[in-house]
């Protein structure tokens, strides 16, 4: 497994913070990910073979929100 921490902007509230948990969360490969709204970051663990970065980072940004890693 690899992780990823990306940071993530746009977030306001509880409820984006449990949006992009819920889109990371359900992605194919992804075994964790925890959102902190305190610090805009997400960790993501996840399975290298079957999800990249770039995908991971492509799906928050979907959800409407600003990503670098």
């Amino acid at each position: 497994m690899s992780e990823l921490i990306m940071n993530v902007d746009g977030m306001t509230c509880g409820g984006c913070a449990k949006s992009v948990t819920g889109v990371l969360n359900e992605m194919a490969g992804v075994s964790e990910a925890e959102v902190s709204l305190e610090a805009k970051q997400a960790r993501v663990v996840y399975d290298a073979a079957v999800v990249s970065p770039e995908e991971l980072a492509a799906a928050v940004a979907d959800a409407g929100f600003d990503v670098e890693f």
